[in-house]
């Protein structure tokens, strides 16, 4: 209003008067540049050889930003913006530490990955109707999860990223699509509205929404607060497990994710659940430790019947996609048992674990759609012979699987040696025997694949040695896309393998940045 002054020493406490330092910026630039780029696309949908060029470029310029935030963020510890120049509690904060950054850039490598291999498996139709502005903007709901450092702004960007989930989903638009859009949209949507209530008593309760103000003021909690809390934690927990898709709330992943496009069912399987899972570390570890502890029973059993539903699930099924989705839970599963011991070693393994899946399974998804361009279908009846059409993928789809099991030398071997390390140590042996055996599973399940697949001499059926001459010829396998997207994350996959220290070292920053949040909280708060 014209004429009034503001008093010097409110606006010292509420606002933010420092100018933000350039190399800052970049906490914000992931969100900025998959806005800018899906509008780009959106405004040149016409254009359908454009358009992959405008999407891979951004999602280009999407790893460059986030590698840039890894190195800042490990160079000058937690870094926060706020919107507004206002200060937490009052202001909206990004806040991003070691856990977010380091998964914000493996999330984005992979979407740059999905990106390539859908300048080959997209058609005109899907371009025109919008695959490219749909996983930019999924892409920024999936940064802004990742970044946020308030409870109802992670809110809102799952609202974005699913959003645009839906619109990749339903591309295409043929009945199974449809199909599975609805089974996936439901279960997300009382998931989501889980996660709005649960927000809204919180803020009742605290009368802030900011993660760090949120965690000083849940460690102070009174006594008649507990039980209020403990129904919060309550909700959280299932509003983020059927986003994680755990048991038992997990039947819309293989019900939904084997429908659409081959890119964007390893686009979901990689990032989607993910974030839940991140979800559930960000409010049981770092805001409400106490109640993680009080649910840990709880959280364990889930975790058991997550893991060993998700590995039978696997074994059982005779369509390659479906049998993947399996996995997906089953993985989840060990992540979840990694939240329920809850020490800084268990944190690492389920964070390592989430990195690691994120790769795995958008390259398992990947050589599905390549498995069937070859062979002609998904349905393991229907193929064999393929290791003598190209033993080079052979190759590449074993050490994946090898991968996925969690077998040396491989990415998923570190991971499930913590994992097994922590549950072990905390006295969950129940727990570490159904990893071990989900494993077991899980490598039956994988070779079952590449046996009937690539091993045996052809179709069921057909004389062991015709698979070759019944394979459809598609020009698509000559496209340099398909086998770089693939080859990019199976590279990953064995230099994280066999070169783990440096991963090593960051899960365990990321851990001990939500296990002992001092360095968080510093952060946004300022102070010693």
């Amino acid at each position: 209003m014209a004429g009034v002054s503001l008093n010097p020493e409110l606006v010292a406490q509420s606002m933010n008067t420092t100018p933000v330092t350039l190399g800052d910026w970049v906490v914000i630039a992931p969100s900025i540049l998959t806005i800018l780029g899906g509008t780009l696309c959106l405004m040149t949908r016409k254009n359908m050889s454009l358009q992959p060029k405008i999407g891979i470029g951004f999602l280009a310029l999407l790893v460059l930003a986030n590698v840039a935030l890894l190195a800042r963020v490990i160079d000058r510890g937690v870094l926060t913006m706020v919107m507004g120049n206002w200060l937490p509690p009052f202001g909206i904060a990004f806040t991003v530490d070691a856990l977010g950054a380091g998964l914000s850039l493996v999330a984005s490598i992979v979407a740059f990955c999905t990106g390539l291999y859908a300048s080959v498996s997209v058609d005109g139709t899907g371009r025109r109707y919008g695959f490219y502005p749909f996983l930019l903007l999924m892409m920024t709901g999936v940064s802004g999860a990742f970044l946020t450092g308030d409870i109802f702004n992670l809110y809102v960007w799952f609202e974005v990223l699913l959003i645009s989930s839906y619109g990749l989903l339903v591309l295409g638009n043929d009945r199974a699509q449809l199909d599975g859009t609805v089974k996936y949209g439901i279960l997300n949507l009382l998931g989501t509205n889980l996660f709005l209530v649960a927000t809204a008593l919180l803020y009742g309760l605290f009368g802030t929404l900011n993660m760090a103000d949120l965690s000083q003021k849940v460690s102070a909690i009174s006594a008649d607060q507990a039980g209020m809390l403990s129904t919060i934690a309550a909700l959280y927990f299932l509003a983020f497990a059927m986003k994680a898709a755990a048991f038992p709330v997990n039947f819309w992943l293989p019900a939904s994710y084997h429908t659409p496009n081959i890119v964007v069912s390893a686009l979901f399987a990689g990032l989607l659940t993910k974030v839940g899972v991140y979800a559930l570390i960000r409010v049981f570890v770092l805001i409400m430790p106490a109640a993680r502890s009080d649910l840990g029973d709880l959280i364990a059993l889930v975790a058991i019947a997550t893991m060993l539903t998700g590995a039978m699930g696997a074994l059982s099924q005779g369509e390659v996609r479906r049998s993947l989705g399996y996995m997906i839970i089953s993985g989840i599963g060990s992540m979840l048992g990694g939240i329920a011991v809850g020490s800084t070693l268990a944190i690492s393994g389920a964070i390592f674990y989430a990195a690691h899946s994120i790769i795995v399974m958008t390259a398992l998804y990947m050589a599905a759609g390549i498995l069937r361009l070859m062979g002609g279908s998904y349905r393991l009846r229907d193929l064999g012979g393929l290791y003598a059409a190209s033993p080079a993928f052979a190759a590449i789809f074993l050490i994946l699987g090898f991968a996925v099991s969690g077998l040396p030398p491989f990415s998923g071997f570190w991971p499930k040696i913590m994992l097994l390390d922590a549950m072990l140590s905390s006295g969950r042996v129940w727990v570490a025997t159904a990893l071990l055996v989900s494993s077991f599973l899980t490598t039956i399940a994988i070779g079952r694949i590449w046996i009937y697949s690539f091993w045996r001499g052809g179709p069921e059926g057909t004389a062991d040695g015709t698979a070759i001459a019944l394979m459809p010829t598609d020009k698509a396998l000559s496209s340099p896309a398909l086998w770089v997207s693939l080859g990019i994350l199976t590279a990953l996959v064995i230099y994280i393998g066999l070169q783990p220290e440096w991963m090593l070292q960051l899960v365990s920053r990321g851990a001990s940045g939500v296990v002992e949040p001092m360095g968080y909280l510093r952060s946004v708060f300022g102070g010693a």
